[in-house]
């Protein structure tokens, strides 16, 4: 036990991909659930930040955020649907968040980061993709 604890080894990385893509996805589903359910008054005051209107912007980022998040969370197609939560919060930090000092904007750069370990990690064993594509 000493040395599974002591090395370096994964003790389970199906397990620890699991609560990741739980914890990652819930988070989004989180931060995009008010934006899906008071859409309206939202997007009267969403910035258009890459030119293609305040309510495309907000349609996308809701997209991204609420229904990509349940995906991530349940490990449906997890590489495909990280990709539009990697977009977001690029624009979110690189864009949105440019001028801010870094302090304001670590939870864009955060989930940035941890959405490109999840590309690259994939679902794992307990997760819809395992389910549907194991062979």
């Amino acid at each position: 036990m000493k040395q599974k604890i002591l090395g370096t080894q994964p003790l389970n990385v199906d397990i620890a991909s699991l609560l990741l893509r739980l914890i990652f996805g819930c988070m989004f589903v989180y931060h995009g659930s008010p934006k899906l359910f008071g859409f309206e008054q939202i997007s009267a005051v969403f910035p258009d930040l890459i030119g293609i209107g305040a309510k495309t912007s907000l349609a996308l980022v809701v997209f991204a955020e609420f229904f990509c998040g349940i995906a991530v969370a349940i490990g449906l197609l997890s590489r495909l649907t990280v990709i539009p939560i990697f977009i977001t919060m690029s624009v979110a930090f690189f864009i949105a968040h440019a001028n801010d000092p870094f302090q304001v904007k670590t939870l864009p750069f955060v989930y940035l980061l941890l959405s490109s370990v999840i590309f690259f990690l994939g679902s794992g064993r307990y997760s819809v993709d395992n389910l549907l594509f194991k062979k």
